[in-house]
């Protein structure tokens, strides 16, 4: 572990590159090592415990970390034949989507005991929740809001703003009343009204990205951190997952 002081990086001003929506600069308030080979789809933090999924056909697992950079304390191996995806946590349950099999699995949250399996059509590619529903991604520009329990479709959400087609949302984070997306290919975070699906900011994560000839070393997962009001971020095959604030969006201090 590396703790800074609050650094705040500087952004150059071309990194607004969605039109009438500039970048929210932020702070990087402390970085954690972990190993550089999950294939990062979702990321959960409860402000001790951490959990994460890898995806990848034949290589996808589930865990739970009390320290990212030590062993799991518990990792789950998925089927071969299924791709694991985006995950979140709701009142006591894990739920984790897969690729392209349609399937939610259900898990205990506090020993990831499985508890029964949920179905979808088309792809799983995010998920996080407002406290009350389930919210997904599947790759399109769209996002559904679902029942936990059956996990049918209550709401679908299109996401407009800053006129840019916003496809490809991945990894999905809940935090200060804000849906926040990774784009699949793209080093921007954004910020997403729950109710109109207006884009209300972004945060460019360019700088933290590790230098990579390999194309599958982006920007994917987001965790929030309520106890120290900020985001942990991440990628698939990154060494670190970084801490970070920004300047505004619901993180004022």
């Amino acid at each position: 572990m590396r703790k800074f002081s609050i650094l705040l990086l500087a952004l150059l001003p071309f990194a607004a590159l969605a039109e009438g929506i500039a970048a929210t600069p932020f702070s990087v308030l402390e970085e954690r090592s972990r190993p550089a080979d999950h294939f990062t789809q979702g990321l959960y933090f409860d402000g001790q415990r951490w959990w994460e999924s890898s995806g990848l056909y034949r290589r996808s697992w589930l865990a739970e970390y009390n320290d990212p950079a030590a062993n799991p304390l518990r990792r789950k191996w998925l089927a071969e034949n299924r791709f694991a995806e985006g995950l979140t946590v709701l009142d006591g349950r894990l739920y984790l989507l897969t690729y392209k099999a349609g399937e939610l699995q259900v898990y205990r949250a506090s020993d990831l005991s499985p508890l029964g399996l949920r179905h979808y059509a088309g792809e799983g590619w995010g998920l996080t929740s407002d406290g009350e529903q389930l919210i997904m991604s599947n790759g399109s520009g769209e996002l559904t809001f679902r029942d936990p329990q059956t996990f049918a479709v209550k709401r679908r959400l299109q996401v407009r703003g800053g006129a840019e087609d916003w496809s490809n949302l991945n990894e999905l984070e809940f935090a200060q009343g804000l849906i926040w997306a990774n784009i699949w290919q793209d080093t921007r975070i954004i910020a997403i009204d729950p109710q109109s699906g207006e884009v209300r900011g972004l945060i460019d994560v360019e700088a933290l990205v590790p230098a990579s000839r390999h194309p599958d070393v982006v920007a994917n997962g987001i965790a929030w951190d309520q106890g120290r009001n900020g985001l942990w971020v991440t990628g698939k095959f990154w060494p670190k997952l970084y801490l970070i604030r920004p300047r505004g969006l619901g993180f004022e201090e």
